[in-house]
């Protein structure tokens, strides 16, 4: 399908995929290394407990940005969808439906640190509990959390490749980003099977295998914002690598 055909969903999708893309990388960003980088102790329960009771209200920012994280999420997979099911439909079809349950985990997975703030609320029913137990509570918490968003990066990466290896067929950007986006989508979802097998060795490579594929939503989402889409004059040269 020729670009002169692209209607003006696509560019109005393309402009809020590449809007969204900024927007939530920047609230992940917040979430996880000014939030659970800066709360969250690994080695101590004990000093986690303590640094969420004194800081709780960032802790509660960190949430509101996981949440809202989740929602632009969502404009970002059907936007990416609208976009790309004219060029490469099977492979938005796959994109979308992959991402959809990477979404749904995460979003569950929220669920899990809500009980961190329940744990640690002081509640009458919670003095069954010693304050050992409460911080084991605390951690097992955030390692079902943990747990949980690695099992979810293997079907972000899924899904994020596909929509990836549809846009570089689709040429809508440079295809070098594209492949660049694929190598990232790659890399994450490789970090789950790394996770499974060694958990040490997770720890180590997990920040730097997000690399690729956190500056590919990047550089994504401001050609998308700041470009769109190729114009109809650029059709011709376009659909021969479609």
């Amino acid at each position: 399908m020729g670009l002169s055909s692209m209607d003006q969903t696509q560019r109005r999708a393309a402009r809020a995929v590449g809007i969204t893309y900024i927007l939530t990388n920047a609230l992940a960003y917040f979430a996880e290394f000014h939030v659970r980088a800066r709360l969250i102790d690994y080695g101590s329960a004990a000093k986690t407990a303590e640094n969420i009771l004194s800081s709780e209200h960032l802790f509660r920012l960190g949430l509101a940005a996981d949440l809202l994280t989740f929602a632009g999420d969502v404009v970002i997979i059907v936007g990416s969808y609208l976009i790309l099911r004219s060029a490469c439909k099977g492979l938005a079809i796959f994109g979308l439906a992959w991402r959809l349950v990477e979404t749904a985990i995460v979003a569950v997975m929220t669920i899990n640190t809500f009980d961190v703030l329940r744990f640690l609320s002081g509640a009458a029913y919670l003095k069954a509990f010693s304050p050992d137990q409460l911080d084991g509570l605390v951690s097992m918490a955030f390692g079902v959390h943990d747990a949980g968003y690695n099992v979810a990066f293997l079907f972000f990466g899924l899904g994020s490749g596909a929509f990836c290896l549809a846009w570089y067929r689709s040429r809508y950007i440079p295809r070098v980003l594209a492949a660049w986006g694929i190598l990232g989508s790659i890399l994450a979802a490789a970090s789950t099977l790394v996770y499974t097998l060694s958990p040490a060795l997770a720890r180590i490579v997990e920040p730097t295998c997000f690399v690729p594929i956190g500056t590919f939503e990047l550089f994504a989402g401001f050609w998308l914002s700041l470009r769109g889409l190729p114009r109809s004059t650029d059709s011709t040269a376009s659909a021969t690598g479609a």
